[in-house]
């Protein structure tokens, strides 16, 4: 302690020895020069500020005072530097410039081609490829890109795209994006996801399709107390543009935490429509309180669908396998099925989320997507749910990968970011998103030309469609139902590859939890632990 005073003291008076005499030097230029006074603007605030620097509770500042100010000049715009300067076309993340850029040029129609051959390391562990074939087959465009969900309920169906708009509410990004991506939804005939902050009148301005979102707060069918309020859900459930309800569960980029929204992207039009306070952080509850069972979630389930008439499913990440298989059982105990699952992968995207939790909680989308695929199968009922897969999905061979391994159609968040003007600038928490993308500020959102933006959108998720058409007959493929993991291959170690059929656990007899002598090993521990009363 004594030694750390006797520092401060040296420093101290290093800085004002210093001072004296730089100032004394001054002077004695202005008896030579007698205009040289002016230097006195410049160093007398700067004097003013290492006064403060050697009281600051900054470490830095407290030994280096006025140039300690450089290091965090560095630190602000070390990501410009990392990006710009420094990051190669593939070491970028979450996504590398090679994605973004390809999502760019997508977005403005420009050629999305590639000169020279590929810069992945083919060799590389982990390195994803597709078998081709010499015949290639010729795909209809208007066949293959729509999927039909809620067939098998008393509803009205829903002929959904193969790719649409992941969860994004309007808190998490600005009124202009939200008034974007929607006109974008409505040109080019897919959804929009909501996101769990509610439906706004930038959701309906267009006429874009929703799918409506509800997270544990409830927004926009929520009773004073936080609870779900039944007369509120079915005037918005009812819209002509919902066209399905999706109950969040959990997220994969935050799962078991809730919804965050930063207090400094809450205006007062998002506390109205949330019904929160303006003043403090927005942060859901970590799970619902209209269910707390298998067999309770169904039954919600079926209490929203019986009220608007519409398909209605629910969203999670995976994390411990007893707890989806607790939700198989209970579709067998009730006889009530959701009309979809959509999954998120643990590598999805949000505005805001404790670093432990985007870091290390969650199942992977690829082998979550496997999983899910494979209980469904193993108790009966996997041609009657659909299955939307939601990760880190930005490409037509994302979209390859993600329906080979089981799922029916795909949701994208970022891609479709990016194709609005997101630069990836890693500050969606801070309300000072550059490109007016993610904040609440209008001045920043007025960046964004909705017209011009929503066409990109629209070009975009066209031009990710026909590459993921393009892919499939490549590969011998004539439409993507029939698509599997043996198509598929991953780099194991080098010179090695295995199917992805073989890289993960798949069950291919429909029924096999149910009239199997043996369940698969990989699934009969967590089947028996499971029960349909309790997650």
């Amino acid at each position: 302690c004594e030694s750390r005073v006797r520092d401060e003291g040296v420093m101290r008076l290093f800085f004002y020895t210093v001072s004296i005499l730089i100032f004394l030097l001054v002077l004695s230029l202005h008896l030579v020069f007698n205009e040289s006074l002016w230097i006195l603007r410049i160093l007398i605030p700067l004097f003013l500020l290492g006064v403060y620097d050697l009281y600051s509770p900054h470490n830095v500042l407290r030994n280096y005072p006025i140039i300690g100010h450089l290091r965090f000049l560095f630190e602000f715009i070390r990501p410009e530097i990392q990006q710009y300067f420094i990051a190669t076309n593939l070491s970028g993340r979450p996504f590398n410039r090679e994605a973004r850029s390809l999502v760019y040029a997508r977005a403005q129609n420009k050629t999305d081609t590639h000169a020279f051959g590929t810069e992945q390391d083919i060799t590389e562990r982990g390195y994803h490829f597709a078998s081709h074939a010499i015949a290639v087959k010729k795909i209809d465009f208007n066949v293959a890109s729509r999927v039909c969900i809620g067939v098998e309920s008393r509803v009205t169906p829903y002929l959904a795209s193969r790719i649409n708009v992941s969860a994004m509410s309007f808190g998490s990004l600005s009124k202009r994006a939200i008034l974007a991506l929607n006109r974008a939804a409505h040109l080019g005939n897919f959804a929009q996801n909501t996101g769990e902050g509610g439906i706004s009148a930038y959701h309906l301005k267009y006429g874009g399709d929703l799918i409506w979102q509800i997270g544990t707060g409830y927004f926009g069918c929520r009773k004073p107390c936080g609870g779900f309020d039944i007369d509120k859900f079915i005037p918005n459930a009812m819209l002509e543009s919902v066209k399905m309800v999706e109950i969040k569960i959990s997220q994969g980029a935050k799962p078991s935490h809730g919804g965050v929204l930063p207090a400094s992207k809450i205006t007062r039009e998002i506390a109205e429509i949330r019904g929160i306070s303006e003043k403090e952080d927005c942060i859901s509850p970590p799970q619902h309180s209209a269910f707390s069972t298998p067999v309770e979630l169904l039954e919600f389930i079926e209490t929203l669908r019986q009220a608007c008439k519409k398909p209605v499913g629910f969203k999670l990440c995976i994390g411990k396998q007893t707890e989806f298989m607790a939700i198989c059982k209970a579709m067998l105990t009730t006889q009530i099925l959701p009309d979809f699952i959509t999954i998120d992968g643990a590598e999805g995207g949000t505005g805001a989320a404790p670093l432990e939790f985007t870091n290390r909680l969650g199942t992977p989308i690829n082998e979550s997507i496997a999983f899910v695929h494979s209980c469904l199968q193993g108790i009966g009922v996997r041609n009657a749910i659909k299955i939307i897969a939601s990760g880190k999905v930005i490409t037509g061979f994302d979209v390859i990968t993600k329906i080979a391994l089981g799922a029916d159609l795909v949701n994208l968040a970022r891609g479709f970011m990016f194709s609005i003007g997101c630069i990836q600038a890693l500050r969606c928490h801070t309300n000072t998103c550059p490109t007016g993308v993610a904040t609440q500020s209008a001045q920043r959102a007025k960046g964004i030309s909705i017209h011009e933006k929503s066409r990109q959108a629209k070009q975009y998720q066209v031009a990710t469609m026909r590459s993921f058409l393009e892919l499939l007959g490549a590969m011998g493929v004539g439409h993507p139902d029939d698509l599997h993991p043996g198509l598929l291959y991953a780099k194991t170690f080098e010179g090695h590859s295995e199917s992805f059929d073989k890289l993960f656990h798949y069950i291919t007899e429909e029924g096999h939890f149910l009239k199997a002598h043996k369940i698969d090993g990989f699934f009969e521990q967590a089947w028996n632990e499971s029960s349909a009363e309790c997650f």
